[in-house]
């Protein structure tokens, strides 16, 4: 299921975008202002509908800016209330995917949210997506997504990236270096010890993998 951040102030509008994202099967988390939308930047979305003028110091410039940092590929949509050709030069300079002018028609723009998904993930029928069952949890390799009973479990991009390097290398003993090596990139020069402190995250949120730890050495994934 892909899962949409919605950033508007207009509560009567977010209220009613978000009914049509969920009858449109979509999973949607809405925020009313950039602050409370900024915190959740490392959330596993699938996309995301930013308002440009938002209360508070955050706008949605400063959003994209901060999504772009973190996953330079992120589907974003960009609303604006105020219709000017500068709105949207700059909300696609920043790198918004599209652009939808206010007050526009809930159904035009659900359009364009399908539209932008099948572009960035590509039109894959359930009975053909990557998916894995794995201890309880159904990882989809698509999406980057994993499900605990039908439940999202929040994992941030980097919780991910371990837990698919782990699932890719069921039973083999990696050391730390060799963790960093593969999840952080060559050109990291920080502590070994970022990898304890992400594997301890990652095991708090999903209790149900067998990661041993080998002490002095590394990590391993049983089966």
């Amino acid at each position: 299921m892909y899962k949409i951040g919605l950033v508007e102030d207009e509560k009567n509008l977010s209220s009613l975008v978000e009914k049509y994202l969920i009858n449109e099967g979509y999973e949607v988390e809405v925020f009313n202002n950039g602050e409370d939308a900024s915190a959740h930047i490392k959330d596993n979305f699938s996309l995301w509908i930013l308002d440009i003028m938002l209360p508070g110091v955050i706008s949605g410039y400063d959003l994209i800016k901060s999504i772009r940092q973190e996953n330079p590929t992120m589907p974003i949509i960009f609303t604006s209330a105020r219709d000017q050709d500068i709105d949207k030069v700059m909300g696609l300079e920043l790198g918004s995917d599209d652009y939808v002018a206010k007050p526009y028609s809930v159904r035009e723009l659900m359009l364009r949210v399908k539209n932008l998904l099948n572009r960035s993930y590509g039109m894959v029928s359930p009975k053909k997506s990557n998916t894995e069952e794995f201890n309880g949890y159904e990882i989809d390799y698509d999406k980057r997504i994993v499900m605990e009973n039908g439940v999202n479990i929040n994992l941030t991009s980097k919780e991910y990236d371990l837990l698919l390097f782990l699932l890719k290398n069921k039973s083999k003993a990696f050391s730390r270096d060799q963790i960093l090596d593969n999840v952080w990139g060559m050109d990291y020069f920080g502590s070994d010890r970022v990898v304890d402190d992400l594997m301890r995250r990652l095991r708090q949120k999903m209790p149900n993998l067998s990661v041993e730890t080998i002490y002095g050495f590394g990590y391993r994934l049983l089966v």
